[in-house]
């Protein structure tokens, strides 16, 4: 007896990864900038957290919960080397080099934690919200 199994699917539409990398790029800049004059550090932050509460609003819109855990990966790789300059062009070129290593290593995990925090309760809270989609029927095999 031959049993053939047709699935039938859809994938989901619209993607993350643009809207993720515009992110991640927002991100650099803020960080870089944040680093290199931190007298500006305030208005840095609230850009950050705008930014990353527009990511979270997009990610939840299009329920794409897994990409917030993603996110912040992404922005430590486009961050890194911009904020490592710009540690160099603070502090000096030895200094900077020491400091710009701290921060893209051991401060990460505190960048990268908040970037976390507020993407995903944003996305969250947007998936949570909108309406559900179309019902799933999935009809079992029949004998």
């Amino acid at each position: 007896m031959v049993r053939v199994v047709t699935v039938v699917g859809t994938r989901a539409r619209g993607g993350w990864s643009f809207a993720t990398g515009l992110w991640a790029l927002v991100m650099a800049v803020v960080l870089a900038l944040g680093e290199a004059r931190p007298a500006g550090r305030g208005t840095d932050i609230i850009v950050g957290l705008i930014a990353s509460a527009g990511l979270g609003l997009v990610l939840g819109w299009r329920r794409r919960l897994g990409a917030v855990l993603v996110a912040p990966l992404l922005s430590w790789l486009v961050a890194w080397l911009p904020l490592l300059v710009a540690a160099m062009v603070r502090h000096g070129v030895l200094a900077g080099l020491v400091v710009g290593a701290f921060t893209v290593t051991v401060g990460w995990i505190a960048i990268g934690g908040l970037e976390l925090v507020v993407v995903g309760l944003v996305a969250l809270l947007v998936a949570r919200l909108r309406p559900p989609g179309p019902a799933v029927v999935i009809l079992g095999p029949e004998r």
